[in-house]
């Protein structure tokens, strides 16, 4: 075969993404030459490594048999957790900067950090290479999209630049859009009330030159864009009309969804993300330390660097991590997955700071959302069963809004009610003409925190909102002024953050045991099956667009694109809040829970709440595990093939069809469960009962 047929089979391959997944290297070596499958495939798997492993491989996470606690630091965005997690490790927010801290979705990847004597090292790997050309496609066609409808440069280039997620920003990479650097003079901050920006050397800060040269390439991309769609526009025109001529909601989505086929399947669609992914690779080049190990296809796989002095090591790392806008063009943040440092990183306490043997872990924040959040990502769940602590970091001010509770759902149903503790930020911030004392502020702050357990009464059990009601009780701490250094807290913020890290290196030590075990009649779970089924499918309904929900809306096409793509690579499981393996996980597990919270009996009745509450976590512990492989399996591994089928329609009327494509995965994945069931749905509750079986007499209960 010619080298110019070769090359044409090999960008067939890179403009279709229905490709993009090690999966369908058999069905590629049916239809294109060997020689371009395993060019094409090699690099894919390549880079299909676990990440995690890769990290350990270079810096092993020491556990509690190392006298080590594992704290897992989690909360909604904006309330401080990375900021308290500075005061951790000691790092000054002027001149450390790491990690960083913004009121935006700052970390998006997980950061792993060891407090350990000697030198400092640090791992650092990225995203898959078909991963980032995927996001790549999503924010081209965003722009697209926005171009079509006659919006300016500017919006244009703010959905090129940002994912609509927010996870993946261009702009950190490429270089921010011109009209957005530029400042016209309005000011909405009143006189003394400025904040002193963080002050970045010109040794690292990017040039005039070379923002000069980012916004002449930026620049190409949105005129590329425009043409593109204005070309594409004009098909679609001659199949529907005008845009402008379609009146309803439905007919203009039904348009656009259309354009974004054609204009995707347009050359020069392909050939202007090459040219994009061409630009975030040469970011790479420009690391000038420490060693980096890349795959068949030269992509990045992981960045290694060993250090002695604290300012040359943090100065390093921050290009991996930071969110500075005087970087942007130079940063890869969006590209990494995960950050490990180890070293001398000790909070600035004096004695009360020294020798402790900590592992910290932050990550995505749960989100912002005030209300409808019911499950927390799968991300986050996995860890629960390996960490000593689960630190939410929560705002006093507004405490308990929908994120957090369904983290304490999460939590406490799944069995891991005793690891919880809880930071209360912006505790300075809680004022009141009835909150004299500090006193009176935390009894303030408690009342309302415990309104919000209880309302979680029915849904995860008394039982469990008791065994959390009373974590909270023991283990919350209150601080405030935290944007300050350790150094200038107030001595009841610093005298809090002692304590708080006292408890980090407590939940080392070994939790309450019992032999007082529960005994189960297998009554009752057909009833809490059925309703977690429900609970699960109905809400899916609306956003698929099946049906109606009053509290719900349909998602947009472009979402559930997007959440099926996800799917379809086999690696992750969401998008967004759109996470039906999170959901079915934390429908089932809650229902198993309340069912669990009404044993037949006991071997012994237990001393009290907490000794009973000690023997059923254990089960809960047992059934979390198995629920999710069962769900994991179920609606992801089992149903690759159907969601890239899912993916792959195009054309009019696909948003529709992959609807229900989606439904019928989870027809399979979650049958409903009545009188009339079928066969499938009883083989299910079939195996939900052989869980619940298993898991009580794994934890030494007994099952008559």
């Amino acid at each position: 075969m010619t080298a110019d047929l070769l090359v044409g089979q090999l960008n067939e391959l890179l403009q279709d993404d229905s490709w993009w997944s090690g999966v369908r290297r058999k069905d590629a070596e049916l239809q294109f030459d060997p020689v371009v499958v395993s060019a094409f495939f090699d690099g894919i798997e390549a880079v299909s490594h676990d990440a995690e492993t890769k990290r350990s491989d270079v810096i092993p996470l020491p556990t509690r048999e190392d006298g080590y606690a594992t704290v897992l630091f989690l909360g909604t965005t904006g309330a401080g957790k990375t900021t308290l997690l500075r005061h951790v490790i000691g790092s000054d927010p002027e001149k450390d900067r790491f990690p960083s801290t913004s009121t935006a979705k700052t970390t998006t990847a997980d950061i792993e950090i060891v407090a350990a004597p000697g030198d400092f090292s640090a791992a650092v790997t990225f995203m898959p290479e078909h991963e980032v050309r995927a996001h790549i496609d999503e924010c081209l066609e965003e722009a697209c999209l926005e171009a079509i409808q006659g919006k300016p440069e500017s919006k244009i280039a703010a959905a090129l630049l940002e994912h609509r997620e927010q996870r993946f920003r261009l702009s950190y990479i490429l270089g921010g859009w011109k009209a957005a650097a530029e400042s016209d003079g309005d000011d909405f901050s009143s006189v003394g009330d400025e904040q002193t920006e963080t002050t970045v050397g010109d040794e690292e800060a990017v040039s005039s030159e070379e923002v000069e040269h980012q916004q002449q390439r930026l620049s190409s991309f949105i005129s590329a864009i425009i043409d593109l769609s204005q070309e594409t526009g004009a098909s679609c025109e001659a199949q529907l009309g005008k845009l402008s001529d379609h009146k309803t909601a439905d007919d203009k989505a039904t348009w656009l969804e259309l354009f974004g086929v054609e204009a995707f399947r347009n050359p020069k669609f392909s050939s202007l993300a090459l040219d994009i992914m061409e630009e975030v690779a040469d970011r790479f080049d420009r690391i000038q330390v420490g060693r980096t190990e890349r795959s068949s296809t030269e992509w990045p796989i992981i960045w290694t660097f060993d250090c002695a002095d604290r300012d040359e090591f943090l100065s390093s790392v921050r290009w991996f991590s930071s969110n500075h806008h005087k970087q942007f063009g130079r940063l890869l943040t969006p590209l990494v997955d995960g950050i490990r440092v180890k070293g001398p990183l000790y909070p600035d306490l004096g004695a009360d700071g020294e020798d402790l043997k900590l592992v910290l872990l932050d990550g995505q924040g749960l989100g912002h959302t005030a209300s409808t959040v019911s499950s927390v990502s799968t991300r986050v769940t996995n860890k629960f069963a390996n960490v000593d602590m689960i630190l939410l970091v929560d705002s006093a001010q507004q405490p308990m809004l929908a994120s957090p509770l369904a983290l304490l759902r999460a939590v406490g149903s799944s069995g891991f009610a005793d690891k919880l503790a809880i930071a209360f930020t912006h505790f300075d911030q809680v004022k009141g003409s009835n909150l004299g004392s500090p006193a009176q502020k935390r009894d303030h702050v408690l009342g309302s925190v415990g309104n919000a357990i209880a309302s979680l009464r029915d849904i995860v059990g008394a039982g469990v909102a008791g065994a959390i009601e009373r974590q909270v009780g023991s283990h919350s701490v209150f601080l405030g002024g935290l944007d300050e250094s350790t150094s200038k807290l107030e001595r009841l913020s610093r005298g809090q953050l002692v304590k708080l890290i006292k408890m980090m290196q407590a939940a080392v030590d070994p939790s309450d045991e019992t032999d007082c075990c529960p005994h189960y009649d297998i009554k009752g779970l057909e009833i809490a099956m059925h309703d977690a089924i429900d609970a699960f499918r109905d809400p899916w309904r609306d956003r698929l667009g099946l049906s109606q929900h009053p509290k719900l809306h349909k998602e947009h096409w472009t979402r559930i694109k997007a959440l099926s793509r996800r799917f379809a690579g086999g690696r992750e499981d969401e998008y967004g809040n759109l996470m039906p393996v999170a959901e079915l996980r934390a429908r089932l597990q809650e229902e198993a829970s309340k069912w669990l919270d009404r044993p037949a009996a006991w071997s012994r009745p237990p001393k009290d709440e907490r000794e009973r509450e000690t023997a059923l976590s254990r089960i809960r512990r047992a059934v979390e595990a198995r629920i999710s492989m069962l769900t994991r399996s179920r609606l992801s591994d089992d149903q690759i093939s159907n969601w890239q089928t899912a993916f792959d329609l195009r054309g009019e009327g696909s948003g529709l069809n992959r609807a229900r494509k989606i439904e019928t995965v989870y027809d399979y994945a979650a049958p409903r469960i009545s009188a009339a069931m079928s066969a499938d749905a009883r083989q299910f509750l079939d195996r939900l009962y052989q869980i619940l079986h298993e898991a009580i007499v794994e934890a030494g209960g007994k099952v008559n």
